[in-house]
């Protein structure tokens, strides 16, 4: 657990970060871009708090990577409406409209996250030795 606890309280911090992005007005660049990037992280994080270290980090954050594709396409293809979503906030987490600018904020979430997973290890191996 209590290596788990730093991406429990990174998950909380930015779900926090996420919704007051969307709950109060930002420019439409931080609500558009930056809010896809946090999201990388709050599922990287969401997916770290329960999952063993079993898993290599890296393949973890690709593996959120192609999730995010995969639901960026499945909005191309209108998905809550073919499931017949009605609850507004359902359709909110969802969403509801593709943008393939949308893709490379991801690929930026990932870029970044990649680069965190980096300087941890570095930092970490500095510490142990």
């Amino acid at each position: 657990m209590k290596a788990r606890l730093p991406y429990i309280i990174g998950f909380v911090l930015l779900v926090t970060a996420e919704v007051c992005i969307g709950v109060f007005y930002f420019s439409n660049f931080i609500r558009s871009y930056v809010g896809d990037v946090i999201i990388v992280w709050v599922l990287y994080c969401l997916f770290r708090s329960f999952v063993p270290k079993r898993f290599s980090s890296y393949a973890v954050a690709v593996g959120i990577l192609a999730f995010s594709f995969a639901v960026e396409f499945l909005q191309k293809a209108h998905i809550a409406d073919v499931l017949g979503v009605e609850n507004e906030l359902l359709r909110i987490i969802i969403g509801t409209s593709y943008a393939p600018e949308d893709l490379w904020s991801y690929i930026a979430g990932t870029a970044i996250t990649f680069l965190e997973i980096w300087l941890f290890d570095r930092l970490s191996r500095r510490k142990d030795a």
